[in-house]
């Protein structure tokens, strides 16, 4: 089939090759002429595992190309658009300027019987706005949620564990008849994964619209639960990763995701509950989502609560300390720094008259043009010379696998705060470490 993907990010980018893989011909466009030209080459535009690799081998093909011209998109049997849904800035409520400008461009172009399949993550009641602006083409619009994880986006792609489809249906609730072609045709693009048995959700728009945020708000409530019970375990003595444990091996509740620490971050799990709680006011349930503004609140303590950390293992005081931050990305695997619990703390650290180093195998440099102000190194012995703290604050592998001997020959003094809870105690302990972390004693 002839695929064009509007927005070229981190979605799109992943979307456009991994389909190109499955065979189809794809088009990707973006208003970014520089993304667009270093896609062309065959080079990412940021860092995601064995995307390069997937680009390279789909550009050798011919069946995966990219414009900055919309009407390239042409032509196409399914337009998905996969353009970002930023925070609007002082609000929670999610931006669809570049949404709305996507269908406004495509619009000219498309033709009776043309697919516009939604992937963006927007708020519930987006698609039927849609739907009824390109109703006049005969075009019709389908709503596939994206469900990739940073890290492991060309894997969820080809691999997904779900498919969700929310298509036009009538009183019933039963898809009409432009709803069953459009079913049709995209069970022919993902007619790949769906020979590999994964699940398919066929359903409305609304409820395909809730889907992503509705599951980003469940993982963001879970990590914050246990982030809670953290602030218990440090005022009883208790250990919060042996309490995970153990109520891990509930079957309903499931160790996964119950990881105490700095918390969450990155592009999606905090626009989104902030998006959704707006959302829930505009529709006059404002009640129903208060709960997020909790998860929301723990989730950011957690961030105050690291500094304390800091100053509490230098005595009262981190002016003039040395501090070495060993990641700037929000999650391992990713050179995505935006809302990075591991950047928020060193900014804050910095700010309170410390004088830090941030370190991070990918994204130093999103880092640097985030935060001009902190000081940067290119591995964690350099960040970490002559620090009077270490900080552990992405849990890249390298990181958690370092040797305590190895830091304890550049530092000043051996105090290590783990912010992901990954390292052992015990370990860093014996090499005459002051180990520090949240919910542990």
């Amino acid at each position: 089939m002839r695929l064009s993907v509007i927005g070229c990010g981190y979605l799109g980018a992943v979307h456009a090759a991994s389909m190109a893989q499955l065979g189809h011909e794809v088009i990707g466009i973006d208003v970014d002429l520089k993304k667009v030209d270093a896609l062309r080459a065959g080079r990412a535009p940021f860092y995601e595992p064995g995307l390069p690799e997937l680009l390279t081998e789909v550009g050798a093909t011919g069946r995966l190309t990219f414009s900055t011209d919309i009407a390239d998109a042409a032509g196409a049997d399914v337009h998905f658009i996969c353009v970002g849904t930023p925070q609007v800035h002082g609000e929670f409520r999610a931006d669809l300027t570049f949404v709305n400008a996507a269908v406004e461009a495509l619009v000219p172009h498309l033709r009776p019987g043309d697919v516009v399949a939604g992937k963006s993550t927007v708020p519930v009641g987006t698609a039927e706005a849609i739907a009824e602006a390109i109703s006049a083409t005969g075009a019709v619009l389908v709503w596939n949620p994206e469900f990739l994880r940073e890290g492991f986006a060309v894997e969820d792609t080809l691999h997904p564990d779900r498919l969700v489809y929310g298509l036009p249906t009538d009183d019933d609730g039963e898809p009409t008849a432009e709803g069953s072609k459009a079913r049709s045709v995209l069970d022919e693009v993902y007619a790949t994964p769906l020979s590999e048995d994964t699940p398919l959700v066929v359903t409305d728009y609304a409820t395909a619209q809730l889907v992503k945020v509705a599951a980003n708000s469940f993982l963001a409530t879970k990590i914050s639960f246990i982030n809670a019970m953290a602030e218990l375990c440090e005022s009883t003595g208790a250990d919060v990763t042996r309490l995970a444990d153990a109520i891990g091996y509930d079957a309903r509740i499931g160790r996964r995701f119950l990881n105490a620490g700095l918390g969450f971050g990155g592009g999606c799990l905090p626009k989104d509950i902030r998006a959704f709680m707006a959302r829930a006011g505009e529709l006059g349930v404002s009640d129903a989502l208060s709960f997020l503004r909790e998860v929301d609140s723990i989730n950011m303590r957690r961030r105050v609560r690291m500094v304390d950390l800091a100053r509490e293992v230098c005595h009262g005081s981190i002016v003039g300390k040395r501090i070495a931050v060993l990641g700037a990305a929000f999650k391992p695997d990713s050179d995505d720094v935006r809302d990075s619990p591991a950047l928020s703390v060193a900014a804050q650290m910095q700010l309170q008259g410390a004088h830090v180093t941030v370190t991070d195998p990918q994204a130093v440099a999103n880092a640097r043009a985030k935060w001009p102000d902190l000081h940067f190194a290119d591995t964690a012995l350099e960040a970490a010379k002559d620090a009077d703290v270490v900080l552990l604050a992405t849990e890249w592998t390298e990181y958690c696998e370092i040797e305590p001997d190895a830091l304890a020959a550049v530092v000043a003094h051996r105090r290590i705060l783990d912010g992901r809870n990954v390292l052992k105690p015990a370990h860093w302990r014996a090499a005459g470490w002051t180990y520090r972390a949240l919910g542990r004693p």
